[in-house]
């Protein structure tokens, strides 16, 4: 797959029967998850079950999402590299680039998704990701109800559904981390997967912003993400007509296209645009 993925599905690992749902969705990623969504007395079972996924050619990605640093059953995640058709790491609970340093250590090159503001104190290490040298890190996405919890609120969100500002505070550092970083922002999940208009919505504002992807966690979630991460006709029509502008009078600072004045940055977000078409 050529182009960065859109959407992101969760599913357990100890679940055949959500794995052989979600093998069959549209998403872009797979996120087999060895952490919350399986009980400890399933860890074992859930790494036997991806060991015997069967090879294939072709389709999504497949991430891992282990088990956080430090902790045994991280270790044992760790052994199903090179036994499974794995595609890059899923890290929960990731405070700092220091994190992605640590588990690049074990792992080399192998892709990694951080999940970086689950704790209170990652809230503080944003930036870091950037300064990682030879940095695996390919996205970063962000969480509400562990950092909730980390917190002690009452609730993540106010009186009409909107996140309130510790939250709202996350979702911005995640997206300038990781924008600073030079890898993908992903936007975190809509819990409500039986509410399609709330979580288009949400979508379309996350690609409004400058997220890429977004998190699913349920098969119903992915042809709503996919539409709003993808460019639509008039969008990449616009920016190829940037694109074409500044080819033509590369020395231009600014230039008239459509009957708008366009200037660098106008070209720089063109040629993002165009790159997540596949154009």
């Amino acid at each position: 797959m050529s182009r960065e993925p859109r959407s992101w599905l969760f599913v357990p690992a100890d679940s055949e029967k959500k794995i052989a749902r979600a093998l069959e969705s549209a998403a872009d990623a797979l996120i087999f998850d060895l952490e919350d969504s399986v009980a400890p007395s399933e860890k074992a079972r859930a790494r036997d079950i991806l060991r015997g996924l069967p090879a294939r050619s072709g389709g999504p990605q497949w991430w891992v999402r282990i088990n956080p640093l430090r902790t045994e059953e991280h270790r044992l995640d760790l052994e199903l590299l090179g036994s499974a058709d794995i595609h890059g790491l899923v890290l929960p609970k990731a405070e700092s680039g220091a994190d992605i340093t640590e588990l690049a250590h074990r792992t080399g090159s192998i892709p990694i998704h951080a999940i970086v503001t689950e704790t209170a104190a990652s809230l503080f290490g944003l930036l870091s990701y950037r300064d990682v040298p030879s940095s695996p890190l390919a996205a970063m996405s962000w969480g509400a109800e562990d950092l909730s919890a980390a917190l002690g609120a009452a609730s993540k969100t106010d009186g009409k559904g909107r996140l309130t500002f510790p939250y709202q505070l996350a979702r911005t550092l995640c997206l300038a981390g990781a924008t600073a970083a030079g890898v993908q922002p992903i936007d975190g999940v809509f819990a409500d997967f039986r509410d399609e208009p709330g979580l288009i919505d949400e979508a379309l504002d996350a690609a409004r912003d400058g997220f890429t992807g977004k998190l699913a966690i349920h098969p119903a979630q992915v042809a709503p993400i996919n539409a709003a991460f993808t460019p639509t006709d008039e969008q990449i029509l616009h920016a190829r007509s940037i694109v074409d502008a500044f080819a033509a009078d590369p020395s231009a600072g600014v230039l008239s296209v459509n009957g708008r004045m366009v200037d660098k940055p106008h070209l720089i977000q063109a040629r993002r645009t165009l790159d997540r078409a596949g154009d």
